[in-house]
């Protein structure tokens, strides 16, 4: 059974009060204390019981568990619980096989870079964890991940990175397709993959194109950067929770400076089991069945470049109900895609 966030946290206080010499903790005195941290770590945690309490010590003692030396100690009608070994932690202690499992995967995922320019240092990395919890025994890759460490853009994800946990302003050499290199500072905020693409995403200050309502963002493919260096300029913080108050109204990466629409799609009988149990965006509501056996879906999305191009892939399986302003273009682009046969 793999450990949970709330079990590591609590085992670590456990810990904590066992190898304490300074005081005596009795049953209750570890129900409290162990509450108090949890609080004190996260206020809307909820603490645990007499019987989890019971769970936990059982779990260390357990050859499953830790296996600690952990004793009851009477002093007339008082017992308190220490380490007989005074020496013995839970962080000296090797991996358990689910913790090994799940230190595994992540390494498989840190694998994704490994071999990619500036990334060289994963190889090492990764050899190194695994030599040290003992993770040379691994048989076979348990998972796998679409990557393609040729992408042209990989080179610049270590600099424009750092760039943003350091709080770094950046001078660029940019090649927009088919126009010539531009040069301009950049104040990179924010990271994404999309389709197997890199964007960088932060402010312009010489931008013409900005989105007034969304803090001036720029949107830059990392395949297009010709070149890359720090400049000693005063950096623009941007303070913006991305995933929520971008990415969630957008298909994609590229955001227009408009207001959001209701998209209504209809999809084929046929489509509908792949449509239902794969969401297209996270504003998705349930699909509405229509007589037919085909069934329809509502988003609420800015309309962009991407979501014409997730509804194109679709073929024939799908109509653009609304808004009209959508469903001219999705038809103007599969006529001008007719033409070509």
């Amino acid at each position: 059974m793999a450990i949970t966030k709330n079990a590591y946290l609590r085992y670590r206080i456990l810990d904590r009060c066992f190898r304490d010499t300074s005081r005596k903790y009795g049953f209750d005195d570890l129900l409290n204390d162990v509450n108090k941290s949890l609080a004190d770590a996260d206020m809307e945690a909820p603490g645990i019981e007499v019987r989890q309490l019971r769970k936990d010590l059982q779990y260390f003692r357990s050859m499953e568990g830790y296996d600690a030396p952990l004793e009851t100690v009477k002093e007339g009608r008082f017992s308190y619980y220490t380490y007989s070994d005074k020496n013995f932690s839970i962080s000296n202690q090797p991996l358990q096989d689910n913790e090994a499992e799940q230190l595994k995967a992540a390494l498989e995922m840190l694998g994704r870079f490994d071999g990619a320019p500036q990334f060289e240092w994963l190889a090492e990395t990764i050899s190194m964890l695994s030599q040290r919890f003992d993770l040379t025994k691994q048989s076979r890759k348990a998972m796998g991940f679409e990557s393609n460490i040729y992408y042209a853009g990989y080179k610049f994800i270590a600099p424009f990175f750092n760039a943003i946990v350091n709080k770094r302003v950046l001078h660029l050499g940019y090649q927009p397709y088919g126009a010539d290199v531009i040069n301009f500072e950049f104040h990179p905020s924010y990271l994404k993959q999309y389709n197997n693409r890199w964007f960088a995403f932060g402010y312009n200050p010489d931008a013409e194109e900005k989105l007034a309502h969304i803090a001036d963002i720029w949107n830059l493919a990392l395949d297009r950067v010709v070149s890359i260096k720090e400049i000693p300029k005063e950096y623009r913080e941007n303070d913006m929770d991305w995933e929520e108050d971008f990415f969630s109204e957008i298909i994609g990466v590229s955001r227009r400076d408009e207001e959001i629409q209701e998209v209504v799609l209809r999809f084929t009988k046929e489509q509908a089991p792949y449509i239902i149990t794969k969401p297209i965006h996270q504003s998705q509501r349930p699909p509405i069945e229509n007589p037919d056996g085909s069934v329809s879906v509502r988003l609420k999305v800015v309309p962009n470049f991407e979501l014409e191009q997730v509804i194109l892939s679709f073929g024939e399986k799908v109509t653009v109900e609304q808004p009209e302003k959508l469903r001219q273009k999705i038809k103007d682009r599969l006529s001008g895609a007719l033409k070509n046969y």
